[in-house]
């Protein structure tokens, strides 16, 4: 009889160790190494295991589990800059990357109780349906709740495969919910017969086939001639960036790099390429201006800037672009900033003790909801900063009244690790949603130009001080997901979730009645 017992646990283990490898497994689905087919085998794995366990709890702890692989595996490279670069002691460092992994695991462990809970997992409407639609759906939350972190959502893995073609009618939430359906589908193909293989088969090639024809639809159209780009690389070492011994070097060779790329319809700055606030600059950004209007050059410029305030402790930071062309600068300031990186989320009265300890730029201001384009070489600008590409949501109203987007980063934070490709994928999978140029221009790279099918077209040689040059064509129109949004894939989503959720309501308040006593 203790025999039992003990199978039974080493059966739980092996199927928890199983799901952490199934989520290790699939950040190898993520660019730099590009293995995509994982993300259609890490969920099968993941899927398997939450049909073959019959209780929520075991099923919140394959996921917890899964998640815990992914996040870990996937997101090492924050301890570069928390350590590393940020000097922070060894424990801060690792207790700040653990809380961020264990609270990503976190959605996966409570994807994991709803599935076991409520989808039937193991039907074909849990693994074609249910199940794909709810892990969207933790996924769609996961990107925005309390600030959101949506690194990693499956279908960034797919930029280059036949699927990239959904993205511009569903977005990521689209592509996801087909690589789901496509894991759900291999295991219906190896585990059934009959009827169920069919319907696996459709469910597993259609979306495919659709993101193949789809990738020839144009969706947006030329809206004038190309513009020439020129994006200056710095390549400051980020634990250089700041010093004051090193501000002159910085300056020196920007304005070198401003030098070479003169002449270009666009100059593209990175990421606070100067070494101090913008209003320290006032002369240097002046001589940068008049330069490149003798040229019929145009500038966007990353900085960061002080709004000073009446009293002590009042002044405003912002990260910011400055806009250099034929009328008054003009400045976008980052909406979207970094928890703990860029802005401590406490009361109002701790940031103003931070400001007053000269600790200013720890804590930046939140910059308008909406804000005006830039109109510069005669087009309209979507702009954003660093990690706001990765928030599709907060761009989409700006992106689609644009001609091109253009997005400035510091990815020197990272140092050489994965983390700058999974970056520069997130911004092609922008291109890809909006059917439109995008200009990057990173510290260190990924500097880039990528087209509106995603395609990188220039691309700078990294950890290098150069200037890349490129073309990009206006274009006007909008993509389905452009007008829409992730609502219909998310409103379809709720509605299938809504189903089986439905149906066990009903059984559970039938099983209630059937137990009453008769009279």
């Amino acid at each position: 009889m203790a025999e039992q017992p003990a199978a039974a646990r080493n059966r739980i283990r092996a199927g928890r160790l199983l799901a952490l490898l199934g989520g290790v497994a699939l950040s190898f689905a993520f660019a730099p190494f590009g293995q995509w087919w994982l993300a259609l085998a890490a969920p099968a794995v993941l899927m398997a295991l939450w049909a073959r366990s019959a209780r929520p709890g075991e099923g919140a702890w394959l996921g917890f589990c899964f998640g815990l692989g992914l996040y870990a595996s996937g997101t090492w490279w924050l301890y570069i800059s928390i350590r590393i670069i940020g000097q922070a002691p060894v424990v801060v460092a690792l207790l700040v990357m653990l809380a961020l992994v264990l609270i990503m695991a976190a959605y996966q462990a409570l994807l994991g109780y709803l599935v076991c809970r409520w989808l039937r997992p193991g039907s074909l409407g849990g693994r074609l349906l249910w199940v794909p639609a709810a892990w969207v759906l933790v996924e769609w939350w996961r990107g925005w709740f309390l600030t959101g972190f949506p690194w990693l959502s499956l279908g960034y893995s797919q930029t280059d495969t036949w699927l990239a073609g959904l993205a511009p009618v569903g977005g990521v939430p689209l592509t996801s919910f087909s690589l789901l359906a496509g894991a759900g589908a291999l295991l219906v193909l190896a585990q059934e017969r009959g009827a169920a293989r069919a319907v696996a088969l459709v469910a597993l090639v259609l979306p495919w086939t659709s993101g193949l024809a789809l990738r020839g639809v144009e969706w947006t159209h030329p809206a004038g001639e190309a513009r020439s780009v020129a994006i200056l690389q710095g390549a400051i070492p980020q634990d250089m960036k700041w010093q004051v011994s090193n501000s002159r070097n910085i300056l020196d060779t920007y304005e070198r790099l401003h030098r070479d790329a003169l002449g270009a319809d666009l100059i593209v700055w990175p990421e606070s390429a100067l070494p101090d606030v913008a209003n320290r600059f006032s002369s240097y950004i002046a001589n940068v201006w008049s330069a490149a209007g003798n040229r019929g050059s145009h500038v966007l410029m990353g900085v960061m800037r002080v709004e000073v305030g009446e009293t002590e402790g009042e002044d405003r930071y912002y990260n910011s672009i400055l806009g250099l062309g034929a009328g008054d600068p003009a400045f976008y300031d980052k909406r979207q900033l970094v928890p703990f990186g860029e802005f401590f989320p406490v009361p109002g009265f701790v940031r103003r003790w931070l400001r007053l300890m000269n600790l200013p730029y720890s804590d930046f201001t939140v910059g308008a909801r909406h804000q005006r384009l830039f109109e510069l070489a005669g087009v309209q600008l979507a702009t954003s900063i660093c990690y706001e590409d990765a928030y599709p949501g907060l761009l989409r109203r700006e992106t689609l009244a644009s001609g091109a987007m253009v997005t400035v980063t510091n990815d020197a934070w990272f140092g050489h690790s994965p983390a700058r490709y999974q970056h520069l994928q997130i911004s092609r999978m922008r291109a890809l949603e909006a059917r439109r140029y995008l200009v990057r221009a990173a510290n260190d790279g990924v500097s880039a130009v990528v087209a509106p099918d995603g395609r990188v077209v220039a691309r700078a040689s990294e950890y290098e001080p150069q200037v890349l040059r490129g073309e990009f064509t206006p274009r006007e129109g909008a993509t389905p997901y452009l007008a829409t949004g992730n609502l219909p894939v998310l409103g379809l989503a709720l509605l299938l979730v809504a189903v089986p959720v439905a149906g066990g309501l009903r059984n559970r308040r039938r099983g209630a009645i059937d137990r009453l006593p008769r009279a």
